[in-house]
């Protein structure tokens, strides 16, 4: 039996009101993992780039996405092999028990929560461009809250990838903008193969490049609206392969022409002209990946509600209306955060250093040495170290992580502007 009974969510849904597996991994998938994936953390990229250096950044970039295309298909498999799964807590429960699970469940809540607050202070950033700062900074962080609670309300993911295909074209389009118009506002500033970064501004920019592969955490849940659930690997491959091509692009380019003056997000570097076209081709990702993370969190918990239930498959008052309060509390949440930590670099540092550590590498480490615990071959041993390497640079990216990212806030908080502040917070 599956730990607590459990049983895929989706199961014996035909004939349904609502069916959710519906999804094919060649078309609405693949658009709705790149618009999760590909959005914020490419905007950081040229700032850490500028800190780290072309060679160091370049290995990092390159070597994180490698190592986060095998600890995604290590999800697949484990998924494949224990289909109740949908989300990391249901994963956590086969590896640690009861404990394990509601630990997880409160962790990837929480980084969730923390991943819609970081867009709707982009939101807020970007209407202060746009606007000139015309308004409170706390009244755009509110207008962006409205706007991604209202295009969270739909239940079927099937739905909200229609979006994802506007936000994956709107980030490509935004950031071949700022590269173009850098390139021909250029100042030719100096740039650098290797940098000289401290302990502190290096591991910090290190954070930034980890927290761009970060979408681990959504990767269960995609996989359990598939039609075909064992499609995933292909989905992965062709995510993997666009987000670590225009990661390349966008840091390379732009740090090479913005130079060590590149700023975080990126589409500041350009003239106010240029920003404010940025960002408002931009506007489309900024809202929608961040609407995907949303839906993805508000399913967790409605999944851990009425699973095994009609209520999953149902178009009452009770269920609909247990979806429209559960979206409504993370989105009023997100606010709060967006608006408690300020400074964009801090805010995704955090969230790579305390969550995207464990769960892009280590507990798919876990993982891969639960399902192999009886090694028979030179392969499976050579993988099994990969693997306990996996969980031990969790271990150290999450302890060093939330040191650097500490002390950058405390720094951060002597100049940047106040929590809840209507200050410009460009």
């Amino acid at each position: 039996m599956p730990p607590s009974g459990l049983q895929d969510p989706f199961i014996g849904e035909e004939g349904a009101q609502i069916q959710y597996r519906s999804m094919q991994w060649w078309s609405k998938h693949i658009t709705v993992m790149i618009a999760q994936s590909v959005s914020l953390g490419v905007l950081s990229l040229p700032s850490s780039m500028a800190t780290l250096g072309f060679v160091p950044g370049c290995i990092l970039i390159v070597a994180i996405g490698a190592l986060t295309t095998y600890t995604g298909y290590v999800l697949g498999q484990f998924k494949v092999r224990h289909p109740q799964i949908h989300n990391m807590s249901d994963a956590a429960e086969i590896l640690f028990g009861a404990w394990g699970r509601e630990i997880i469940t409160i962790a990837q809540i929480i980084f969730f929560v923390f991943l819609m607050g970081a867009h709707i202070l982009t939101f807020s950033i970007m209407m202060n461009t746009l606007t000139n700062h015309a308004a409170c900074t706390i009244l755009f962080c509110l207008a962006g809250t409205v706007l991604t609670f209202v295009l969270t309300l739909s239940r079927r993911l099937q739905e909200v990838s229609y979006l994802g295909i506007i936000s994956s074209l709107s980030i490509v389009i935004a950031v071949m903008i700022t590269v173009v118009a850098i390139g021909i506002e250029a100042p030719d500033p100096r740039a650098y193969a290797i940098g000289h970064p401290t302990l502190l501004s290096g591991f910090s920019a290190a954070l930034n490049i980890i927290i761009s592969f970060a979408g681990h955490l959504a990767f269960f849940s995609f996989q359990s609206e598939l039609a075909e659930p064992k499609d995933f690997t292909k989905a992965l491959v062709a995510l993997q392969v666009t987000d670590t091509s225009l990661y390349l692009v966008a840091a390379v380019v732009i740090y090479r022409y913005a130079g060590a003056g590149v700023k975080s997000p990126a589409l500041l570097s350009t003239s106010p002209v240029v920003a404010k076209v940025a960002f408002g081709v931009a506007v489309g990702t900024i809202v929608i990946a961040g609407v995907i993370i949303g839906h993805v969190g508000a399913k967790t918990i409605y999944v851990r509600l009425f699973r095994g239930t009609r209520r999953m498959n149902e178009r009452t008052l009770v269920s609909y209306g247990t979806w429209v309060i559960i979206v409504l509390v993370l989105w009023t949440i997100a606010w709060v955060i967006a608006n408690a930590i300020p400074v964009f670099n801090d805010l995704l540092n955090l969230l790579a250093a305390a969550f995207g550590s464990w769960f892009s590498f280590g507990l798919e480490g876990l993982f891969w040495l639960h399902m192999n615990r009886e090694l028979r071959s030179a392969k499976q041993i050579a993988l099994a170290g990969l693997n306990v390497f996996l969980v031990l640079l969790c271990c150290f990216i999450c302890g060093m992580g939330l040191w650097a990212t500490g002390k950058n806030i405390s720094l951060s908080a002597k100049s940047a502007h106040g929590a809840f502040s209507c200050a410009d917070n460009r």
